[in-house]
Order: structure tokens, then sequence, then C-alpha cells
């Protein structure tokens, strides 16, 4: 197994590894939202309440099946040498899973506080909510590679590329 082989082997299960913990958090939420028109406050909804559940459920669904679509893509092309492009795609779907996640909590808070409290309320917290989770979740490794916190201290970073091989896994022959 050549070098590029082991990284990308090592970016697989290292994504892997990540996307484990994700998908049990957004099938227990996609789960719980599921549950919620069969209590009895559900009835109570407004219009917008109910569009707003409406759109967060939708949204967990789609988030779900972004971040368990690396499962599907990699039994699909089991053996059949994608490696690279599995990374790339796992890569990806991940990422857009992540976002939808901060959105789809965002829009379960502000069902909550609207249900609890107000609209307002809702608006404000949810905003709150979102930008928090981006900025802990994207804006953190950014600022920490900015200040050079996340720079590795001895050789290449497991995972790195070398040099003479950095570019996009995406323009990678299998």
């Amino acid at each position: 197994m050549t070098a590029h082989e082991k990284r990308l082997s090592r970016n697989w299960h290292e994504l892997l590894q990540e996307l484990r913990v994700t998908q049990t958090g957004t099938q227990i939420l996609t789960g719980f939202l599921l549950t919620l028109p069969f209590t009895a406050r559900f009835a109570e909804l407004n219009e917008r309440q109910q569009y707003t559940y409406l759109i967060t459920f939708v949204g967990s669904v789609v988030t779900t099946g972004l971040i368990v679509a690396p499962v599907a893509f990699h039994r699909l092309l089991f053996r059949k040498r994608q490696r690279p492009w599995l990374v790339s795609a796992a890569d990806t779907t991940a990422k857009i899973g992540l976002f939808l996640l901060a959105l789809t909590t965002a829009g379960v808070i502000l069902l909550v506080f609207d249900v609890v409290l107000s609209w307002q309320a809702g608006l404000i917290a949810s905003t709150v909510a979102f930008i928090g989770l981006m900025a802990l979740w994207a804006g953190t490794p950014l600022i920490a590679e900015r200040n050079g916190y996340a720079v590795p201290q001895e050789g290449p970073a497991q995972g790195a590329e070398p040099e003479a091989d950095r570019g996009s896994v995406r323009e990678t022959a299998p």
C-alpha cells in the first residue's frame, strides 16, 4: 500500500469515527421530532408553529440522510478502488450535514421558545444558538489554525499530505 493509499485509508477511518457520533445525534433528534405530532399538545400549535415544525423535521431528515450517506456510498462502491472519491464525498456530506444540523437545532429552539414564550424570543434564541454552533464548530478551528495552534509540532500531521503530494483528493485517480 502506497503512502497516498495509507493516508486515504486513515482519512476514511477518521471520517467514519466522526460520523458515528453525529449519526447518533441526528437520528435521536429526528426520532424526537417524529413523535411530536402524536402528543396532545401538538394540536394546539398555530399555523406558523406547525410550519416551523415541518421545516425543522424535514431539515432533520435531510441532515440524517447526509450524515449517513457515506455509509451508503461505501457499501455501493466496496472493493471498487474508489477511496479517493469516498473520502472527498464523505467530507462534503459531513460538512453540509453539520451545517444543516446547526440549522435544525436552531429550528427546534425556535419552535420551543415560540411555544413557551413568543416568536420573537424564539428568533433571538435560535439565532444565538445557530451563530454559537457555527462559531464553535467552524470558527474555533479556523482561529486555532490562523493563530498557529493547529499546526503540527513534529513532522506532518496524521493524514497530512507531503509537500509534493498536496492537492485536492478529487484530483487523485483511484
